[in-house]
């Protein structure tokens, strides 16, 4: 009894992790509808920290579960999902007919829910060393980025047909079989391709913190286009994922 009880309140943690990333995501919409764009983008930033940590605390603590799996995507669709979608609605799309505007800013909500559904139909993959097609949060995370850079070199929110070339390319990503690394362990002394990940994963955090609106689109497209090269390099892309997965455990 007292192990269920220590279970128990062990599940809380990773469960208020996601939750705080499911609030920030609706205080971000908030933030886009009233005119502030830019600060809704520094929310949905630290909402993909907590949503990075939530899954990872609860495998180490050893109490994931269903429940802690559907709870996780729930908080990815506010926050990865209808956050983007009310982006691209209020920045990117005024000036088109109500319907084709709305079609348009619905991409995000509609291909970041179906790859959520998806990884929830296999949960064996997050047992990969990989994601398999772009996660939700790298493609909002790269939506905002476009505007970050745009506001710090132009002043503006950017081209808006370059930013509708961007959400396209980032939904037909969402539900490809291209395999994308995952964040890292931080720990040293788990090989030498991890430990690279990881000091490459920090310096891309001192960049952040030092330039920030000016590296965060460099380190998306960066991230993306490295995911697609490998999968291209790969002559078994088009075969099962296993064999990839050899392939990227053995670099």
């Amino acid at each position: 009894m007292k192990k269920y009880n220590n279970n128990t309140k062990k599940r809380f943690i990773p469960n208020i992790l996601t939750l705080v990333n499911m609030f920030l995501g609706f205080l971000s919409i908030g933030l886009i509808l009233n005119g502030m764009p830019l600060k809704a983008g520094i929310f949905i930033l630290v909402a993909a920290l907590f949503d990075a940590f939530d899954g990872k605390i609860a495998r180490l603590l050893g109490i994931d579960s269903k429940f802690g799996l559907e709870f996780d995507s729930m908080a990815d669709t506010v926050s990865f999902c209808v956050v983007p979608s009310i982006l691209i609605y209020s920045l990117y799309v005024t000036g088109l007919p109500a319907i084709i505007g709305g079609f348009i800013s619905f991409i995000p909500l509609m291909f970041g829910t179906i790859r959520l559904a998806k990884f929830n139909l296999s949960p064996s993959d997050k047992n990969l060393s990989y994601f398999i097609g772009l996660p939700t949060p790298i493609a909002t995370i790269t939506l905002f980025s476009y505007l970050f850079f745009n506001n710090k070199i132009f002043g503006n929110i950017g081209d808006p047909r370059t930013a509708l070339m961007l959400t396209f390319s980032m939904a037909v990503l969402m539900i490809s079989p291209i395999p994308f690394a995952k964040f890292p362990l931080f720990s040293f002394h788990v090989g030498t391709k991890n430990s690279i990940s990881l000091i490459l994963f920090f310096i891309s955090l001192l960049l952040l913190y030092f330039f920030r609106g000016y590296v965060l689109l460099p380190i998306s497209l960066t991230y993306i286009i490295v995911g697609i090269i490998k999968w291209l390099s790969n002559p078994h892309r088009y075969n099962d994922n296993s064999n990839y997965n050899v392939k990227m455990n053995d670099n």
